[in-house]
């Protein structure tokens, strides 16, 4: 018998759907995480009889797999990844191991930002008419947990560029990509031009038959797209130019036409979805709605009825006049000036937390004509001190989102907004994004 053993290393949502998955297809399997494993895949391990270890990697009971499957979130520096490679391991990720056991077609969607959205309302457009469709990736359900208990025949992933890194069979049916911006360069030796190339790995192995939606109004992109060979038809989308074949603005008005006598018209103020960054969201999603024939009213329908997810731009509550926004999920620079960018008002923002080398030069403007207080969320808040303290005339450091929340309170004004958009990871003194949004939104009700 050759060896079936599969190690995965990480048990969060993509090892443990990883662990489903190999365990369903016959592999004898075992999960190792350097820390610790949460209760609930925990208990998910447990009822699979899968073997697990946590808090460690003991190097004999991985160096005997013959193929390991690694989250994303494991840097190939890590020694463990090391040995593996030395010893001629194969190392795929989840997405790669789940596409061997499914027909199904993918729709995969990149990007430093909008990413997420942008693949909630590209699967809330197919649900709606009529698909069956499945939503993963980097959001909702792994690939893998997906592919080992349902049967859909369109998928809708979010892949993130660690992601993309460890998969080199796989291919995407429909590829969009809606920008590069600086984000992660810790993971690629501090340069960017090693983080588009693994942007751009969506469009490898795609065929002629295939699509690849890009946005032609990203310096980034179309760098990056002079020096790689992509087979597929290319659609671009812009709010710049005309665009003959792909989606443009032109006075207010989304025209998206890849068939000719077809264009899809739309008002941007019928878009659920507000703000510049989003008019881009909903252009990558509409082209991919008519790539696949949906019928232009119910596309009209489902960018016009979408809600956005928890934590990004999330309106919480109006108090006393004044807005206040959760935005939680904004853990880099690039999508906290997406967010100042859509708010009409005057802002107090939240900002801070564990800084990822951020460079705050492109908030500078942005926060200097819209923002009249920072109160700082973190342990370390030196660096938003040092890069605003020309623009902004109050900064408060603030050590919880209690007092983050009751602060901005005091600062705000009546037609004020109060936006949380930290620009930082939330791992200094919260679980994660999602954690701090919601003591965010407790903090908020309990004014």
């Amino acid at each position: 018998m050759e060896n079936d053993k599969i190690v995965i290393l990480g048990a969060g949502e993509s090892g443990v759907g990883a662990a489903m998955l190999a365990q369903k297809q016959g592999f004898d399997v075992f999960v190792s995480d350097f820390g610790a494993i949460a209760t609930q895949y925990k208990e998910i391990l447990e009822e699979l009889r899968v073997p697990f270890e946590e808090k460690q990697h003991t190097a004999e009971k991985i160096l005997n797999a013959a193929e390991v499957i690694k989250s994303p979130g494991i840097p190939d520096t890590a020694p463990i990844i090391k040995e593996i490679k030395k010893k001629g391991i194969p190392v795929v990720s989840e997405i790669e191991f789940a596409k061997r056991y499914t027909n199904a077609k993918t729709i995969c969607i990149t990007g430093s930002n909008g990413k997420t959205t942008t693949t909630m309302l590209t699967y809330h457009t197919l649900r709606k008419a009529g698909f069956n469709v499945g939503l993963g990736g980097n959001v909702g359900h792994s690939f893998a947990a997906l592919v080992a208990t349902a049967d859909y025949d369109w998928y809708v992933l979010e892949l993130s560029s660690f992601m993309l890194d460890d998969m080199h069979e796989f291919k995407a049916d429909i590829a969009v990509l809606l920008n590069i911006t600086p984000d992660h360069l810790d993971r690629y030796d501090y340069k960017l031009g090693n983080y588009a190339a693994s942007k751009m790995r969506i469009t490898q192995n795609q065929t002629a038959d295939d699509v690849f939606i890009y946005c032609a109004d990203d310096p980034e992109t179309l760098k990056v797209l002079k020096t790689t060979n992509v087979s597929s038809k290319m659609y671009p989308f812009s709010i710049r130019k005309k665009i003959e074949s792909g989606a443009y603005l032109e006075s207010n008005n989304i025209h998206i036409n890849i068939h000719l006598n077809d264009e899809l018209t739309m008002s941007i103020s019928e878009l659920a979805l507000q703000g510049k960054h989003n008019i881009y969201n909903s252009m990558a999603s509409g082209i991919v709605a008519k790539v696949l024939d949906i019928r232009n009213t119910s596309i009209r329908e489902s960018m016009g009825d979408f809600k956005n997810i928890e934590h990004r731009l999330e309106h919480v509550a109006k108090i006393s006049g004044v807005d206040y926004i959760n935005d939680s999920k904004a853990t880099n620079v690039n999508s906290t000036w997406y967010a100042l960018e859509s708010v009409g008002t005057d802002v107090i923002l939240i900002m801070g937390g564990v800084d990822k080398g951020n460079d705050y030069n492109m908030l500078k403007d942005m926060v200097h004509q819209k923002v009249k207080a920072i109160v700082c969320l973190g342990k370390d808040n030196k660096r938003i001190h040092e890069a605003f303290e020309d623009d902004v005339e109050i900064i408060v450091n603030t050590f919880s989102a209690h007092e983050a929340v009751q602060v901005a309170y005091h600062l705000a004004k009546k037609g004020d907004t109060v936006l949380l958009s930290p620009a930082c990871a939330s791992f200094d003194l919260f679980k994660n994004y999602e954690d701090r949004g919601n003591q965010f939104k407790s903090a908020v009700k309990e004014l």
